[in-house]
């Protein structure tokens, strides 16, 4: 009887702790499926080093990206480009405009520092696509051809180098990037007839290491390719974005430029290498181990404009993914250096077609196909994710002076299409066939992230920002931003919430020129909408020169020259003779079609004053 009641216990015991392990095994699954969401950091312009942008934090999914919202926002500057990448460290956020390096709260978009650098010599292109950290630096560069190291904590200036000709059109855009020590940029200005080079610098003291001229001349390999070795004394070849680097090979992947004159191809015969390639050079020697040109004697302005994005494919190839401005996106196998795929990925009309002094249509256009943001690579799904810029235009080629210091060399003139949009498309790694394409509003020249989640997140020149599924492609959440969102958009994890930072309100450019002002926007589920519209601008002064002066050269310059010698747009010389000063005023705030609308914002009555002001003195 003992022994039969105690096994009878037993087993009710036995039964009850097996239901319980039933009731609580949904439990224990759901929570196996959601980990305790791990504080993460974006330390680079792409993210890592190999630039494919891929955001570990998977809080926000396609079930609930539709309760995103706005946390907050920061207003960093009163107008002017706004290209810049983002890098999170630490719970703190890195930008840069064209002249400031600044720190904000990873949470709540307040300022921690904000860095002022004063240009020493007249900026050439007033854009910067942001900073490189490492070692407690941070590293950029400027529009008057220095390098700056910057103290991560205090937003000190640690050096700084002079390591560019302005007067000669060299100035320093891109995000650099950093490796074992050395510092990896190079310079911009292919538009200038510059001689491109990419430059290694010692984080310590910005002493140059070592550089490899993008335009070869005497006996450099390549020089040969310039039949007319004249030409290569100005030959473009600028590098202006930023580049990427294989860490197990110490190889660094470095888009090039245009060649000069832009679309004058017949001025400089020979395939002029590296313009419009992909140079793989030594990290630490600087020393070529290939290259893979896109576009050889290109006339259609088609530089690469984004790093390379480095992955393996199914079968564990080492894989290149570039996406150029000619619109297609190419797969190049890293061990045998022979492309695996080529996908147009927008419009394509009259490729290679040399234009004459008739015009010619060109799609996807000048200012089209892949720009300062490249592929990304979702690991999730296994797919390249790009956005594209499909945007055609009429290029009209005419004579080019030979080299003017200082001075746009384009070789003609072109006139965009009014209709302008872009895409975001899906493509298989392995064979470059698409999966599926979104069609945004505006251009898509932003930074685009998928994430572990399931979303991929992006924003358009049409002033969107949007996630969609990455399975499909499908809209998630969309919503206007209040200016064109033309730099990082990047997603990061802190204190057990998902964050998404963006940029808005990039409006100095006629390329991109859009609405809005310099703006840093937070989103995360649920986001409460706290505003914080903070200014460190110096305000208009109606009755300064100077300050006319800065306006012109955040603003304008980049269409009229930065002395007002024209380019994108018309001279502005000797502007006072053909009218006065009122009628200036009358024509910055009601322009024509062909100049974007600057006031009342960004400028407003006492700005468009001062720089009424300083253009009658051109």
């Amino acid at each position: 009887m003992t022994h039969s009641k105690g096994a009878s216990q037993a087993s009710r015991l036995l039964a009850g702790i097996a239901l319980a392990l039933i009731a609580a095994a949904p439990q224990a699954q759901e929570a196996a499926k959601e980990p305790p969401l791990v504080d993460s950091n974006w330390l680079s312009y792409n993210g890592t080093a190999d630039g494919q942008r891929y955001a570990l934090p998977a809080q926000i999914t396609p079930a609930n990206a539709g309760q995103l919202a706005e946390h907050c926002r920061i207003k960093v500057d009163d107008g002017g480009s706004f290209h810049t990448g983002l890098v999170q460290l630490d719970g703190v956020l890195y930008l840069t405009t064209a002249q400031d390096t600044i720190a904000l709260d990873a949470t709540n978009c307040t300022q921690r520092w904000r860095h002022h650098y004063k240009p020493e010599q007249p900026e050439v292109f007033p854009v910067n696509r942001g900073v490189a950290y490492a070692n407690g630096k941070l590293f950029r560069g400027t529009s008057d051809g220095r390098l700056l190291a910057i103290d991560v904590a205090t937003g000190k200036t640690v050096w700084q180098q002079q390591v560019g000709d302005p007067l000669q059109g060299e100035f320093f855009s891109a995000a650099p990037i950093v490796w074992q020590g050395l510092l990896i940029i190079g310079s911009a200005g292919s538009d200038w007839g510059v001689r491109g080079r990419i430059m290694a610098y010692d984080q310590a003291n910005g002493r140059e290491v070592w550089r490899f001229n993008t335009i070869p001349r005497g006996k450099e390999p390549g020089a040969e390719t310039w039949h007319e070795r004249g030409t290569a004394r100005y030959g473009g070849g600028g590098s202006w974005t930023h580049y990427s680097i294989d860490m197990s090979t110490g190889e660094v992947f470095v888009p090039v430029g245009n060649p000069a004159p832009d679309i004058l191809p017949g001025h400089r015969p020979g395939a002029n290498l590296y313009t419009d390639s992909m140079l793989v050079l030594d990290a630490r020697t600087g020393a070529l181990k290939w290259y893979h040109q896109i576009v050889s004697n290109d006339g259609h302005d088609l530089d690469l404009g984004a790093a390379p994005m480095l992955y393996h494919d199914s079968s564990g190839h080492p894989i290149a993914a570039i996406g150029s401005k000619n619109g297609h996106l190419y797969g190049v196998n890293r061990e045998t250096q022979k492309r695996v795929f080529d996908t147009p990925i927008a419009r394509i009309e009259n490729e290679g077609v040399q234009a004459t002094t008739a015009g010619l249509r060109t799609c996807p256009g000048i200012l089209g196909g892949v720009e300062w943001n490249g592929p990304a690579f979702d690991a999730k799904n296994k797919a390249i994710v790009v956005g594209v810029v499909d945007w055609c235009s009429t290029i009209t080629p005419k004579p080019q002076k030979d080299f003017i210091p200082g001075q746009f060399m384009l070789g003609g003139t072109w006139k965009m299409d009014d209709e302008a949009y872009g895409w975001v498309h899906a493509v298989d790694p392995d064979n470059g066939k698409i999966r599926w394409s979104y069609k945004a509003d505006g251009p898509v020249v932003a930074g685009v992230t998928p994430t572990a989640g399931g979303v991929v997140f992006s924003g358009d020149m049409a002033g969107n920002f949007f996630a969609l599924d990455s399975a499909n492609g499908q809209v998630l959440y969309k919503t206007a931003t209040g200016g064109a969102v033309a730099g990082g958009v990047i997603s990061y994890a802190l204190g057990g919430i998902q964050y998404v930072a963006a940029t808005s309100g990039n409006v100095s450019r006629a390329t991109f020129g859009g609405s809005g002002v310099p703006t840093l926007i937070l989103y995360k589920l649920g986001g409460k909408g706290e505003s914080r519209l903070v200014s460190n601008a110096s305000p208009a002064d109606s009755s300064s020169t100077a300050n006319g002066s800065s306006i012109y050269s955040k603003i304008c310059s980049a269409c009229h020259g930065s002395g007002g010698e024209g380019g994108l747009g018309p001279s502005l010389k000797g502007l006072a003779k053909r009218q006065n000063l009122d009628k200036t005023i009358e024509w910055i705030k009601n322009p024509s079609s062909k100049m974007p609308k600057l006031y009342p914002s960004p400028l407003d009555e006492a700005s468009v004053k001062a720089v009424a002001a300083h253009v009658q003195t051109f």
